[in-house]
């Protein structure tokens, strides 16, 4: 998390707030006028349409007929460690400070998208998340989020004493290293490190590793299928016929989704549950319900009772909840 302010303006105006959540894809962005009042003028930009972030929000600003406000939090897919930013899964690179000079801003905060996602999921009302699986939330205990989009982004909360204040997670817990369970699991997971080497969590369950989880089950069959190249072409395929390879890619990638999000919710003692984010997992619907997500995250031998006792929840919000993340980020005290 990076923040940049101008020094010249000793009291800033916390409102109205310029938010930005920005991924390998799109970028959204929306408008906070007051502390009351929920983000508007939502705005989602492709990130290949535009030369620069700088670009896409003055691109924004300039749709919705807005002025530079005296405060902007962005959440981005990409770890915040300085003032200098490359993205992991774009080409965008760009300074922090030059950024907020550039928008006219007077306090500018960048951090992790999915850390910006995690502070929003307290806030979350019911209608906006799904339960998949058994299991009930503990009062007062750790958050997990986890979710495929254009990478894989992994966050949580830990609580703060009895008040109801949070700490968010900034991680980078998608590169973690991906092992199998089955002996057909550990055969794509060969054919995938003849390419990359490493094979994170992120090379399988993400968009793009969809496709290459997809090709590698096709290089262990016959070879054919490489007609297939994007994401919604997997999902096409797997929907129009239960046999295919595209099928089987698809049940395989949930069920590592959920050994993954079984280790997290073990690592945090998340029994406050997991919540799963991202762009792929809520056009599945009941797909993914039917799939191996929810067994595979309880198969933990001797932790399946207590990951039994964890909720699931797909997250299914009409407006990007981690623009208000972003917002919560800025209100908080101990970031100011």
């Amino acid at each position: 998390m990076f923040e940049s302010r101008d020094t010249n303006v000793p009291h800033i105006a916390p409102y109205p707030r310029l938010l930005g959540d920005i991924g390998g894809t799109n970028a959204r962005f929306g408008w906070q006028a007051a502390e009351d009042a929920p983000v508007t003028r939502v705005q989602v930009l492709p990130c290949a349409e535009h030369e620069s972030l700088l670009i896409a929000a003055q691109t924004y600003l300039k749709d919705q007929g807005l002025s530079a406000p005296p405060c902007a939090a962005f959440g981005i897919a990409n770890p915040v460690t300085g003032d200098q930013v490359a993205m992991t899964n774009h080409h965008w690179k760009f300074s922090v400070n030059a950024l907020r000079e550039g928008l006219g801003v007077s306090r500018f905060l960048l951090l992790n998208d999915f850390t910006a996602l995690a502070l929003s999921l307290t806030l979350l009302p019911d209608a906006q998340k799904r339960q998949v699986g058994g299991g009930t939330a503990a009062p007062n205990a750790a958050i997990g989020l986890i979710g495929p989009g254009t990478g894989l982004g992994v966050s949580g909360l830990f609580p703060v004493g009895y008040q109801n204040k949070w700490i968010p997670i900034a991680g980078e817990g998608g590169h973690v290293s991906l092992t199998a369970t089955t002996e057909h699991e550990f055969a794509a997971i060969q054919q995938l490190q003849k390419r990359y080497g490493h094979v994170s969590a992120e090379r399988v369950i993400s968009g793009a590793g969809l496709v290459d989880l997809y090709h590698a089950l096709c290089d262990l069959k016959d070879g054919q299928g490489r007609e297939i190249t994007t994401p919604a072409e997997v999902l096409e395929r797997a929907q129009e016929v239960p046999t295919s390879t595209a099928n089987e890619a698809l049940d395989m990638f949930c069920g590592f989704l959920g050994s993954v999000a079984g280790d997290l919710a073990l690592t945090l003692g998340a029994r406050g549950g997991i919540y799963i984010g991202g762009g792929i997992v809520p056009r599945l619907g009941e797909r993914f319900d039917a799939s191996p997500f929810r067994e595979r995250f309880e198969a933990k031998g001797r932790f399946k009772k207590y990951l039994q006792e964890v909720p699931t929840w797909v997250i299914h919000s009409p407006v990007s909840p981690a623009l208000q993340g972003a917002s919560q980020a800025l209100s908080l005290t101990q970031w100011q």
